[in-house]
């Protein structure tokens, strides 16, 4: 029966779960999608309108291992069988802890790991409650051999593991592109003959996950035939890319058909038989961008800073010289001809806050402020945790813009992919305690291990996940992306890829990795495959690697704290 003695502490624990899931999202988020951002594949909005669906996806289809895994593996649970409400109390004080600390890292602009956090408040009220024989630091089977799927060694190895995995097989990924495409002779051709093998790739990565993690669903299919089920599926998905995506491609880019639209991707090969392309507009500019616009090289660096030197009273700042599409000349540009950034919300009108312009305003302020940002322009702000941003892109070798389009649409399905798993594994960092809140609440018992976490309850999780992201998710994107190394879309797609291929890995293991360390050790092995050390931001990786050190200690202190003091303190 409910214990609605204590319906106080369900009311409490919803509200700071809710609040974790905010800030997981608003912290998160950036994990997924930076580099798909910061290279300029796509826009913010259109990341966040992506991220909503697959993160919200992943975490109500298949987040319910996972959250389980947070749930029963870290703190002895028979030892509040006597007790279930202290350990309802419990997760209380862990997602009050996780939650505040989230608040003020994510204030602060630290990306740091959300599954830290939740495991410091966990391992926190542990201790307050049972000291420190009441956490299950390693696990043992049955034989009396350590098994590292249970307790807090699981995740300390994964701390270990992810980083390392991450940047390994994102620094494989870009140099097989790197060495196999972009540094060829007619490297968009090469990449075109690519693209199918690289979504057959993703493609089946994405199965990979849906079959091995599982969810409410039942996947019949024996061990014999999962394999299989997997290649198959990739396989079909890199043939219809093949058959409709790559022909359109060739015809916008190598033949510079401007008269297509997208749409006419469904005309598959039926566009290679258009007959020549007549003249574009005169203000026709293409779907090729300059993905390296604002990002200079080292010789043109060095030219503006020597100009900057012999005519310090020159506004040198405006020169600012960028590729040319498609080529390997430069051209001087104005600052003026930049393209402007355009604002969603708009100014703020004048008038009174009752007139029907000011509240149509302040009504797009509330829903669209977390979205209208220019976070690639922020990106190349100086700041003491920045440093000299120019310096390290500097370093770091421009290739064919065409080429670099190629891997847009790729970078787009890998971080679809990694927002889809992110939303899967982490949802458990709110919902796991949560999940044990409300069964004891609901039952006056003890959720055994094999208890299922309500659907319900992953749909709040991932709820507040889109809210964070949608909300405040801008603020920690603007450390990640272009301020670490220089982002393309072929580097952001290895790194995506890369950090994909490992969260899966981790999934199948049932390790509650963090994707803050999958896609940061992705990102410092593809900015090491630029070959200068230089080229990647290392004090702002040292400011995220300190976020991971004090996040437990911090987490736990405050769970720990509030735990001992409750549990302990005099009452009549």
């Amino acid at each position: 029966m409910p214990l609605h003695q204590f319906d106080y502490l369900l009311a409490v624990g919803t509200i700071f779960a809710f609040l974790d899931a905010w800030n997981i999202g608003a912290n998160d988020v950036a994990n997924s999608w930076a580099s798909s951002v910061s290279s300029r594949s796509i826009s913010y909005l259109q990341a966040m309108l992506g991220a909503s669906v697959m993160e919200f996806g992943g975490a109500l289809g298949v987040g319910g291992r996972v959250a389980d895994t947070i749930r029963t593996k870290i703190v002895d649970i028979k030892a509040f069988d006597e007790q279930p409400a202290l350990l309802m109390l419990g997760m209380v004080c862990a997602v009050m802890a996780s939650a505040s600390y989230l608040t003020i890292a994510t204030r602060f602009g630290m990306p740091v790991s959300t599954t830290h956090s939740i495991l410091g408040g966990v391992l926190g009220m542990g201790i307050g409650a049972l000291g420190g024989g009441g956490v299950t630091w390693v696990g043992y089977k049955k034989d009396g051999s350590v098994d590292i799927k249970q307790g807090v060694v699981q995740v300390f190895l994964a701390w270990i593991i992810a980083p390392v995995l991450s940047g390994a097989f994102a620094a494989m990924i870009f140099l097989l592109t790197k060495y196999g495409v972009l540094l060829r002779s007619n490297p968009t051709m090469k990449g075109l003959m690519l693209i199918p093998i690289y979504f057959w790739v993703t493609a089946s990565l994405i199965v990979m996950l849906l079959i091995w993690k599982g969810g409410d669903y039942e996947v019949k299919l024996t061990d014999a035939q999962i394999p299989g089920v997997i290649v198959a599926t990739g396989a079909a998905w890199g043939l219809l890319m093949a058959i409709f995506l790559v022909p359109w491609v060739y015809r916008v880019v190598i033949k510079e058909d401007w008269q297509l639209r997208a749409w006419h991707i469904l005309q598959g090969p039926l566009l290679l038989r258009r007959g020549e392309v007549p003249p574009p507009p005169a203000d026709f500019k293409g779907v090729v961008r300059n993905f390296y616009e604002g990002h200079l090289t080292r010789e043109e660096l060095d030219a503006r800073r020597a100009r900057a030197a012999a005519s310090p009273t020159e506004d040198v700042e405006g020169q600012h010289e960028k590729k040319v599409v498609g080529s390997e000349t430069s051209i001087p540009e104005s600052e003026d001809s930049a393209p402007k950034y355009k604002s969603l919300v708009g100014p703020k009108p004048d008038g009174p806050w009752y007139s029907g312009r000011y509240m149509w305003w302040f009504a797009k302020w509330v829903v669209l402020r977390g979205v209208d940002q220019d976070i690639v322009s922020s990106q190349s702000q100086k700041s003491v945790i920045a440093g000299d941003v120019e310096e390290i892109h500097a370093r770091a070798r421009h290739y064919d813009n065409r080429t670099e389009f190629l891997y847009t649409f790729l970078q787009v399905m890998t971080a679809s992919a990694a927002s889809f798993t992110h939303g899967a594994n982490d949802v458990a960092n709110a919902v796991g305690p949560y999940a044990t809140i409300y069964q004891i609440w609901q039952s006056g018992e003890i959720p055994g291990k094999k208890a299922n976490v309500p659907l319900w309850v992953l749909a709040f999780g991932g709820a507040g996940i889109v809210v964070g992201l949608w909300t405040y998710g801008y603020h920690i994107m603007r450390n990640l992306g272009n301020r670490v190394t220089l982002m393309s879309p072929s580097r952001g797609f290895s790194m995506e890829l890369g950090s994909v291929i490992t969260v899966i890995m981790a999934t199948r293991l049932e390790l509650p990795v963090s994707t803050t360390q999958c896609i940061t050790g992705a990102i410092v092995g593809v900015g090491l495959c630029n070959g200068d050390w230089r080229a990647i931001n290392w004090r702002m990786v040292a400011w995220i690697y300190l976020g991971w050190v004090i996040t437990v200690p911090v987490a736990g202190l405050i769970s720990g704290i509030l735990m001992g003091f409750i549990t302990y303190s005099p009452h009549w």
